[in-house]
């Protein structure tokens, strides 16, 4: 049973991580995704951990899965007529360059509907073209400082701080995957390709307000941003007799369980703790309570208590800790694949479960440089005597 994808081609234009894991997801839905790259390759091939083969590290291998590797020298010629025959039976061109860019290198919007007018073409890159910021280059950090999230983190730890995980770029693949999927939808509704266009900044501030535009929703507004109980100075996980341990009882029927089993009856007759508003408008001393009594027991204890009612409580894993999780181990979310070359690899598995379409996420190894060329350039109709002048000029080379 093929993925939910199969048949749909798209070309990757893209690197880092932003667009090679919004590329990945897609994959691992089942499209046939071909993954472009210049001579040297994209530039995560040599970030991380690095085993056997120059340009396969860690970074790499994680967002590549599922893919074909071709790579095109796009200042060349040969090279520019190779993607444009390419473009004539793709569905979907996804790119992370800066649009202008894209139009100096020839590969607008224009240039590839006129090859082909079904094709859905998504940039993402910083900011909306349209914008004062739109011809601004952006990486994570840059996009984190200007949505607020860094400065939300100030309210916390008193000073600005960008989060240690990539969010930006990972919120954004993520919208890429949705455009893209919305934009198939309509296509197969009206037959016609478009045009995307996925910023990051415009992604991210829509992915922090959502809970933060608070007192701002309402013009004029009737208070600041901010909601309120995620910027406690409180909020974290609470230490227990022997380590940490996550729980929130929430809502009023698991602050009622809470209070119950673990003997705080006095908090529940307390009208400062009576409803979910009055809890959250006295945040810091819902959090000072609730650390309280969770420093009264141990972590497996206080597992054993809550772990089987409605009370969000779990262990506070480390990322060593995930690799051995029970939960994660026993779904079998950690895939071991052999890669040709670097040997045994750890892949997290897809995290959507379909029960009408099949997801392989190991369907193919993440590819070396240039794996494919000559096999997908044959494919777009490229006759042998041409690829062996792009690959003598350097306009392509097979791994």
């Amino acid at each position: 049973m093929p993925g939910p994808l199969h048949g749909v081609k798209i070309l990757e234009l893209t690197s880092v991580v932003l667009g090679p894991w919004a590329c990945q997801i897609l994959a691992d839905m089942g499209a046939d995704v071909v993954k472009i790259e210049p001579p040297y390759g994209d530039s995560n091939r040599t970030l991380g951990a690095t085993k056997t083969t120059k340009n396969m590290a860690a970074l790499y291998l994680t967002c590549n899965r599922n893919k074909r590797s071709l790579v095109l020298d796009l200042k060349q010629e040969s090279a520019k007529k190779a993607l444009l025959e390419l473009a004539k039976t793709a569905d979907v061109f996804i790119h992370n360059n800066r649009p202008q860019t894209m139009e100096k290198l020839g590969f607008g919007y224009a240039a590839l509907k006129a090859v082909n007018p079904k094709i859905i073409y998504c940039g993402s890159y910083g900011y909306a073209k349209n914008g004062p910021y739109g011809e601004r280059g952006a990486l994570d950090d840059s996009i984190q400082a200007v949505s607020g999230v860094a400065m939300l983190n100030k309210l916390v730890l008193g000073e600005p701080r960008y989060l240690p995980t990539i969010v930006a770029d990972k919120t954004t693949a993520m919208t890429v995957v949705y455009g893209v999927l919305g934009a198939l939808f309509h296509r197969e509704r009206t037959g016609g390709g478009q045009e995307l266009e996925v910023p990051m900044f415009e992604t991210m501030v829509n992915y922090v307000m959502a809970e933060h535009l608070w007192g701002m929703t309402f013009e004029p507004p009737l208070g600041p941003a901010g909601y309120v109980r995620l910027m406690s100075q409180e909020r974290k996980p609470y230490p227990t007799k022997d380590g940490y341990i996550a729980i929130l009882p929430y809502l009023d029927a698991h602050w009622e369980t809470f209070c119950k089993l673990s003997g705080r009856m006095d908090l529940l007759e307390n009208p400062t703790f009576k409803t979910l508003a009055s809890r959250v408008a006295n945040i810091d001393a819902t959090y000072r309570e609730t650390a309280k009594t969770m420093a009264t027991k141990t972590t497996k204890e206080w597992i054993e208590i809550f772990g089987k009612t409605s009370v969000p409580t779990i262990v506070v894993n480390g990322l060593d800790d995930l690799i051995t999780d029970e939960h994660l181990v026993a779904t079998g979310f950690w895939k071991e694949i052999e890669h040709p070359t670097e040997g045994k690899l750890r892949s997290p598995a897809f995290p959507v479960n379909y029960s009408g379409s099949k997801v392989e996420e190991t369907r193919l190894h993440q590819p070396l440089l240039g794996e494919h060329s000559v096999a997908i350039l044959k494919d777009a109709g490229i006759d042998q005597a041409t690829i062996d002048a792009m690959i003598a000029s350097k306009a392509t080379k097979q791994a």
